[in-house]
């Protein structure tokens, strides 16, 4: 299945359409008679629905010429929900500006505005709160290490 999977990876990598878009994850799940692929691909500039249809069409088209798979699959391609947890730093630089809440690998947890995402972390825009003053804003810089868990944060405002 190991071997199947990064088979299916490199496929997905070679079947996005630009530079633009990159691969998220993807899941194999065998379910009864057939097994389900979940693939998760996002772009520097928002998703669209024909950019999922395309690559769902040409992975397809893929596994059947390469017989990939022998038994009945079902293929989805979408982008990661807003519960889904940054996995990489180009989905951090992609969310600069934008509202995250960071589980630590220590237990502790920091919500803040990303400002920055490197190649060795990211930099998040805190507001400390100290008894009877007014609360300011610190920018905390967090390794990718210390990073258990990052999810953006939606807002209605």
């Amino acid at each position: 299945m190991e071997d199947l999977k990064q088979k299916l990876i490199e496929l997905v990598e070679r079947n996005l359409p630009d530079e633009e878009h990159f691969m998220v994850d993807l899941q194999l799940t065998p379910k009864k008679d057939q097994l389900n692929l979940n693939i998760l691909i996002d772009a520097d500039q928002g998703l669209t629905i024909d950019s999922c249809a395309k690559v769902s069409r040409s992975v397809s088209e893929e596994i059947e010429t390469l017989d990939l798979i022998d038994s009945a699959y079902r293929i989805e391609v979408s982008s990661p929900g807003v519960d889904f947890p940054l996995s990489s730093v180009r989905q951090y630089r992609k969310n600069v500006g934008r509202e995250l809440k960071v589980l630590l690998a220590d237990g502790k947890e920091q919500k803040g505005k990303l400002v920055e995402a490197n190649d060795n972390g990211i930099l998040l825009s805190v507001k400390v709160k100290e008894k009877g003053k007014k609360a300011v804003e610190v920018e905390t810089p967090i390794s990718y290490v210390e990073i258990k868990k990052s999810v953006v944060q939606v807002s209605f405002k």
